[in-house]
């Protein structure tokens, strides 16, 4: 037996739903304020309009080139700035930098020819050929100026360049007599540059081929000034000279005698005497055999100075910069070296 269900009527009316409740979350801050509205912004693809420029400034008047005279008159002042300045880095710095390495090559070569024995101590070498200027004859340590250099044979102004001097027409330093040590005030090195700080008892030492020698300062003196007494039968005595007065104006000689603290050697063979003595090696002379090197360095400078001037007007200051100031340069500094060789030679 089967029990059937009513039928549904779909038909009538559907209950609506429940209404659904909202909940407003109030504003604790108090009302919102309206935000500003935004630029209006460029379409894309559009470019941005470029900000103005500052004005610019008004061209300046063009500038007359020189004429002739106003090229050769700036570059003669150049020209003489540059003999100026390279004379003086010459003279202080470059000076010092070559005379440091010529003392490094001396102080090799004579501490090779102690080892081996054949140090002169003459004015020949070893195998009797007269000594060069710029031989290394000795070494000299003065610890009360710091000094400790080679001592080389001949007291012209090229000589001195490379060390202290040994006068040619005196004995060397530890033999029987009166030596003779010549050295630059202030310019190469200016290893004498601190002989007026030396005082009575001060001792220094002397290194030849002889052996080692110590010294003892008995004064100072200058032109006029009282001369010690001759040296005994037997003494050794050992002067040393330097220029006094300013920088680059010496205006007379320093003289620091010294006797020997021991026994001294008997001097060795001279072909120098005072009066052969050639005249560059007496003290604050100069040395005129190299004033043909001088002028071929001004004629350099000059024709370089030429060139520089005709490039100018052609090519402009850039250019000219760029191809002639190495020369020019070069050209002064060959000039000024040249000067400084004429100078006195203990300066």
């Amino acid at each position: 037996m089967s029990v059937s269900s009513p039928p549904v009527d779909l038909g009538g009316p559907v209950a609506s739903a429940a209404p659904v409740a909202t909940v407003t979350t109030p504003n604790r801050g108090g009302p919102r304020r309206p935000r500003p509205p935004r630029p209006p912004q460029p379409p894309r693809g559009a470019r941005t309009p470029a900000r103005p420029r500052p004005p610019r400034r008004p061209p300046s008047e063009p500038v007359a080139p020189l004429t002739l005279r106003q090229a050769v008159t700036r570059g003669v002042l150049v020209m003489a700035a540059s003999l100026i300045a390279m004379f003086l880095l010459a003279l202080l710095l470059l000076g010092n930098v070559s005379y440091h390495a010529s003392q490094q090559q001396l102080m090799d070569r004579f501490r090779a020819e102690l080892a081996d024995g054949t140090a002169p101590v003459s004015e020949g070498a070893f195998d009797d050929v007269l000594l060069q200027d710029g031989d290394p004859v000795a070494m000299i340590e003065i610890p009360a100026i710091g000094l400790y250099d080679v001592v080389v044979e001949g007291t012209s102004g090229a000589a001195l360049m490379k060390g202290p001097g040994h006068r040619r027409d005196s004995v060397l330093p530890g033999q029987i007599g009166v030596s003779t040590l010549m050295g630059r005030a202030l310019a190469y090195g200016g290893p004498f540059g601190g002989l007026s700080e030396l005082v009575p008892g001060d001792r220094f030492s002397v290194t030849t081929g002889q052996g080692q020698f110590v010294y003892e300062v008995m004064g100072t003196r200058y032109a006029g000034d009282p001369l010690p007494a001759n040296p005994r039968p037997g003494e050794s005595r050992l002067i040393l000279l330097t220029a006094r007065g300013g920088p680059l104006t010496p205006v007379g000689v320093q003289y620091v005698d010294a006797t020997l603290v021991g026994d001294a050697q008997p001097p060795g063979a001279r072909q120098t005497t005072r009066v052969s003595l050639p005249p560059e090696d007496r003290p604050l002379a100069t040395d005129a055999r190299t004033v043909w090197a001088l002028v071929f360095a001004l004629q350099l400078l000059v024709v370089a100075e030429i060139g520089a001037i005709w490039a100018l007007r052609r090519f402009g200051w850039r250019k000219t910069w760029i191809a002639f100031v190495p020369v020019l340069l070069l050209a002064s500094l060959l000039t000024a070296t040249q000067v400084a060789v004429l100078l006195p030679n203990l300066i």
